[in-house]
């Protein structure tokens, strides 16, 4: 595992196609999960400490932030023949367990991550609903992969700011996780 953290948020960037399996094994493409005042796409992973450290929280600001009619879908773009833990199978377990109530896609050629310029799980791509990047930021502080507090996540507070105003906030914290296992 190597410890990577997010680039800057590019201001403005517009979202990358996709065409994707989920595991419900249906095929979603980018227009099938975008909200009308904001989306996020995020590149998660099942084996990744940083990720399972704030699932729990994250299935639960998804779920809040619908009523804000902001919608999420989860991509794992790692390598699943080095990393079995990441298999499409183990994605489904993956999200059984923690009641995804987004779509949890594979990204099997990796393709997808690297459009996006992905680099760790997690990481949150956070668009506005005219799908300009606004958010490239943590879920929130993790000390010990332990939350730090309790109150509303980073990824909330921004996402809520997003689709009231449609613009992001101007200082954001990088995400930090597990480099996406990219094929050798």
């Amino acid at each position: 595992m190597v410890l990577t953290k997010t680039p800057i948020c590019n201001f403005g960037e517009k979202p990358h196609s996709f065409k994707l399996k989920g595991v419900d094994d249906k095929v979603y493409k980018l227009e099938d999960c975008k909200g009308n005042k904001g989306t996020i796409i995020m590149f998660i992973c099942n084996h990744c400490p940083y990720v399972k450290a704030i699932v729990k929280d994250l299935v639960k600001d998804v779920e809040s932030l619908k009523a804000l009619e902001i919608n999420a879908v989860a991509i794992m773009s790692n390598d699943t023949i080095n990393y079995p833990d990441d298999s499409f199978d183990k994605m489904k377990e993956f999200a059984k367990d923690n009641n995804f109530s987004f779509p949890y896609l594979i990204d099997e050629t990796q393709e997808v991550a690297k459009k996006y310029g992905a680099v760790c799980t997690p990481d949150f791509f956070g668009y506005n609903g005219k799908n300009e990047l606004q958010y490239r930021g943590r879920m929130r502080e993790l000390r010990d992969l332990k939350p730090v507090n309790n109150d509303k996540s980073d990824l909330f507070k921004a996402m809520k700011q997003i689709s009231e105003t449609q613009k992001g906030p101007e200082s954001q914290t990088p995400s930090m996780g597990c480099n996406i296992k990219w094929f050798k």
